[in-house]
């Protein structure tokens, strides 16, 4: 009876090993290989911020050179069209055509009535000016200024001054007009003939003279009395 006693103690210790409490398959799947591997992050993103921030970056853009511009050279004052016509033989002669594109001199048609006679005459704008467009280099300047009758560029202090383009562009249209401007030799208080119209060879005194219209009021006597006539400024003669 003593011995069975010591026995069941024994038999009852062996089903309770401590190596089974703690499997070590388990200690191996808390840190998989596969997903350290995905958590790291590649060469690729590095590669795309790289590329982004080189494409942020401003390109380098070449500094603007000389531009096509017009200037306003001054010559001797009746010499405007032999000017224009020697610098016009230089730049053909020394190859300029690059960087001087033409000379102009301003001018609008003007009529002009001498002994009931009209007459077309062109008239300088600027006398003692022509225009010339260009790309302002020391070889372009050299030419022009060079050029017999040429007495020098406007300039703002020693640098040539380019006109503005709006300036340019009513100087060029003034020129385009189809309507001549008449010249206006009549004052008030003129004694003027009619030599055109309903009331031509009638005689009369310059009332008053309007630029704007080209038109001329003139006194005329008629029935006893001084009657205002609106007339053309072609219409009118001195006496």
């Amino acid at each position: 009876m003593h011995e069975e006693k010591n026995l069941t103690p024994e038999s009852e210790a062996k089903p309770e090993p401590a190596a089974e409490e703690t499997p070590k398959p388990e200690t191996v799947e808390e840190t998989p290989t596969a997903e350290a591997t995905e958590d790291t992050p590649s060469a690729e993103p590095t590669a795309d911020v790289t590329e982004a921030e080189s494409e942020g970056e401003p390109e380098a853009v070449a500094p603007e050179g000389p531009k096509r511009s017009w200037y306003v050279v001054h010559c001797y004052s009746g010499y405007e069209n032999k000017v224009k016509k020697g610098l016009e033989q230089r730049i053909n002669s020394m190859g300029m055509q690059n960087l001087i594109f033409r000379a102009v001199v301003p001018t609008e048609e003007e009529v002009d009535i001498r002994e009931g006679k009209r007459k077309v005459i062109p008239r300088r704008v600027f006398p003692g000016y022509i225009l010339v467009e260009m790309v302002m280099t020391e070889e372009s300047w050299y030419v022009v200024r060079n050029t017999p009758g040429v007495t020098g560029f406007v300039s703002s202090g020693d640098k040539p001054q380019p006109l503005r383009e709006e300036d340019v562009a009513k100087i060029l249209k003034r020129m385009e007009t189809d309507q001549p401007k008449v010249r206006v030799t009549y004052r008030p208080g003129q004694a003027v003939r009619i030599i055109d119209g309903p009331f031509a060879d009638f005689r009369g005194t310059v009332e008053e003279v309007n630029m704007e219209k080209g038109k001329v009021r003139v006194l005329v006597s008629m029935f006893g009395r001084e009657t205002p006539l609106e007339l053309d400024l072609l219409q009118v003669e001195k006496v």
